[in-house]
């Protein structure tokens, strides 16, 4: 019996490597697969192109991986054609997009599915090998294998891949908006990545019920899904900023989005390249590609329409399954009475008692409580003991993974401790609390967040354990395991993705789900008297992660500290400063900045809009280098009735690569950029900030601006340009390998800010 309860725990712990290894195929070798397969090596020669330099919009690089992807659909015999303008999307994020746009024409009259990446990475660092340069290639050697097969689709096929989604989505804008065929799509499948690693996350966009999309990637079937709805109703919620949601906000048009998000410290920076690529994120990104390209190549797009709504959810072997919401309720009911009526049973079977099951809430709750406490303090732990850590914008660090595996640990130490603690009380009475706890769950999440409603499906596994319990005196621990398994295989990943996607501030999200895990597992957990020796072990190991994760907390050349460093001119007050947005400055910056204070929040630079709100930490004076401001010529200044039109042009005098432009806070009645009107969702909800303006070329600035005649009109530019380190009139020494510029501000720059007032 010992001897089974042994194998049985060994067989657990493969269950839940298992729960992870499943996810997504394992990268082999494959340069010489059949002209008809997907190769990953070959789609990663691809990557290796596209990824050689940091390519944002305005940079050198930008223009050169456009024309090796045309080049490539070229090779492939398909006519390629650009589309390029203007346009601002929904942030105000003005740039000149150029997007890459071919056809394969097919048999039938139906819709098109459209294919959709962007080449462009993310300024100014970023080389962009994963995002989206993976996702490119993906496109690129999926398109080759499908032609090499000859064989015509009944869908015409478009590959789209945009220009200027990191700045505000822009080429998708400037396709759904103004290009005509547009109208003809009639589903997306886009692939993204926000990471360097991990499996593909499938993700829906729709105005509509999700059940016609859930149906037709099922009959795709793709061999490795990682999807449940879960994802899908909070990523409804959240203010969704992928190129797919241009689509379906803009055009009703639905699709998928495909990304992988783990190894997050690499995204948006110089890391972003071809070898930290997980070669197993690229393989999975093919393995959605082809099955669903074949199917919807082929399939009535029209009938993917639908008003029903699909709960699903992945399971290892079963891939994906789903079920319709109008099914919620009743399998809730269900557990529900058949809890009731266990719960007879055990009363009059005399193996539970009142006493008992109120105790075995106790034990519970403890665990829940301080592993909650735990998981909410631990980011502030961690950046107390690491403070150089809050340098990471992401939240993300490096040896993220093992601080996830500490507090996991940490988490069933706690558990099994109470538990233990709580021994003289019967399994079948510990086990209320826990079936309670999961019904109350189960009734919250179908009431306020019906995608999560498959939570129920471990509980019924959790319910025919407690049966077996309260009707055996030995229940068979293998039986017991197996009927553990959903909960394991739903969620454990859960217990990584959390933190991984959302950063380590989302701790608490892995110290919870393991312990909720640990109370489904609680039936196979009381065959072992002992529990103390699992807390002990899982003590241990929290121990041993934390202590390598101690060993892996220095910034070296593979795991680089982000850094800043800003030059900054005040042209109206003649004046410069050198400024940074780290709170822990390395020896590179700290020479230009070692005399200065730091800087209060209330007194802290804020005024350029960047990711996470930082602002200038450190600032000190710097000698003055005859930087040009911008020449700001006025075109119009008059009065309309109630409204004063004003319109400039700026133009750079130097380099430049970006124009920000900030007012005080007027009523603005209208704004145009460059001939695009700026959003009136936008201007009503703005704040301070007007206008982002990504240059290309050195280009100009055009803005039209009109506003109430009575009021007093003050704009700020700051223009800036990523040169500081290569400009010939400044002495800046390159980073140490230790270090990379910090991501998502702007940085290794030369920022001159000019106000003009208008009143």
């Amino acid at each position: 019996m010992k001897f089974s309860r042994t194998l049985a725990f060994l067989l657990l712990v493969l269950a839940v490597y298992w729960s992870y290894k499943s996810l997504m195929p394992s990268y082999k070798g494959d340069l010489n697969a059949e002209p008809t397969s997907f190769s990953t090596d070959r789609a990663l020669t691809h990557v290796k192109e596209l990824s050689k330099e940091p390519h944002a919009v305005g940079f050198a690089g930008h223009a050169n991986v456009r024309s090796y992807i045309v080049a490539e659909l070229q090779k492939m015999g398909l006519e390629v054609t650009l589309q390029e303008g203007y346009t601002a999307g929904d942030w105000a994020s003005l740039s000149k997009a150029t997007s890459i746009l071919t056809r394969i024409e097919g048999s039938g009259e139906g819709k098109a599915l459209l294919l959709l990446s962007h080449y462009d990475s993310s300024p100014h660092s970023s080389l962009g090998a994963s995002d989206a340069g993976s996702c490119v290639a993906t496109i690129l050697e999926g398109i080759r294998a499908f032609l090499a097969e000859n064989k015509t689709p009944k869908n015409d096929i478009i590959i789209l891949i945009s220009d200027a989604e990191e700045l505000g989505l822009n080429g998708a804008d400037l396709f759904v908006n103004k290009h005509p065929w547009a109208k003809e799509v009639g589903l997306v499948l886009n692939f993204e990545a926000r990471g360097s690693g991990g499996p593909s996350y499938m993700l829906i966009e729709t105005n509509q019920g999700n059940g016609g999309l859930i149906k037709g990637f099922s009959e795709a079937n793709p061999k490795f899904p990682v999807a449940n709805s879960l994802a899908y109703s909070i990523y409804k919620m959240l203010p969704n900023d992928t190129d797919l949601t241009v689509f379906r906000e803009d055009g009703d048009i639905q699709g998928f989005n495909f990304a992988f998000i783990d190894d997050h410290y690499d995204y948006h920076t110089v890391l972003d390249n071809y070898d930290r690529l997980d070669k197993n994120s690229l393989a999975h990104q093919g393995s959605y590609l082809m099955p669903l390209l074949n199917y919807f190549g082929n399939a009535n797009l029209d009938d993917l329409r639908s008003i029903e709504d699909y709960i699903y959810f992945n399971l290892p072997y079963f891939k994906l399954v789903s079920y319709p919401f109008k099914w919620i309720w009743p399998m809730f009911t269900i557990a529900v009475l058949v809890f009731i009526i266990l719960l007879i049973l055990g009363l009059k079977k005399g193996q539970l008692g009142l006493k008992g099951m109120l105790q075995g809430f106790i034990p519970l709750l403890l665990a829940l409580i301080i592993n909650g406490l735990i998981g909410y303090f631990s980011w502030t732990a961690i950046t107390w003991w690491y403070p150089e850590f809050d340098d990471m914008l992401h939240g993300f660090t490096y040896n993220g993974h093992l601080y996830i595996l500490s507090f996991a640990m940490l988490s069933l130490a706690v558990c099994f401790w109470f538990y233990h603690k709580f021994r003289k009380i019967s399994l079948s009475e510990l086990l209320i609390a826990p079936i309670v706890i999961w019904l109350l769950i189960s009734g919250l999440v179908a009431s306020y967040l019906p995608g999560a409603s498959f939570f129920i499906i471990p509980v019924f596994g959790l319910l025919v354990a407690f049966m077996v319990i309260i009707n055996q005196k030995e229940p068979n621990a293998f039986l017991l395991l197996f009927l553990a398994l959903p909960a394991i295989f739903i969620y454990s990943p859960f217990i990584k993705m959390f933190p991984v996607g959302l950063g380590l501030k989302m701790m608490i999200s892995a110290t919870i789900f393991t312990t909720l895990l640990y109370i489904l597992v609680l039936p196979f957990w009381g065959q072992f008297k002992n529990k103390n020796r699992f807390a002990y072990l899982a003590l241990f190991l929290f121990f041993v992660f934390s202590i390598s994760s101690h060993i892996n907390s220095e910034f070296t050349a593979e795991h680089p500290k982000p850094s800043s460093l800003l030059y900054v001119y005040d042209a109206d007050n003649d004046n410069a400063l050198w400024a940074t947005y780290d709170k822990q400055l390395i020896e590179w910056n700290n020479q230009f900045l070692k005399d200065s204070l730091e800087i209060s929040k209330s007194e802290a630079f804020k005024t350029l809009a960047s990711k996470y709100g930082s602002g200038f930490t450190y600032t000190s004076e710097a000698p003055k280098k005859g930087i040009a401001a911008p020449w700001i010529d006025m075109v119009k200044d008059t009065v309309m009735g109630e409204n004063r039109i004003l319109e400039l042009c700026i133009t750079p005098k130097r380099n430049v690569n970006r124009l920000d432009i900030y007012t005080n806070p007027i009523k603005l009645n209208a704004a145009k950029a460059n001939g695009i009107a700026l959003p009136d969702d936008f201007l009503r909800e703005r704040g301070k900030r007007l206008l982002t303006h990504y240059i290309s070329n050195n280009d100009y600035t055009e803005l039209e601006l009109s506003f109430p005649k009575d009021s007093v009109l003050e704009l700020t530019f700051y223009e800036s340009s990523n040169d500081l380190l290569s400009n010939p009139d400044f002495t800046v020494p390159k980073r140490p390998e230790t270090s990379i510029p910090m991501p998502f501000v702007l940085n290794d720059a030369i920022l001159v800010t000019k106000t003009l007032r208008f009143e």
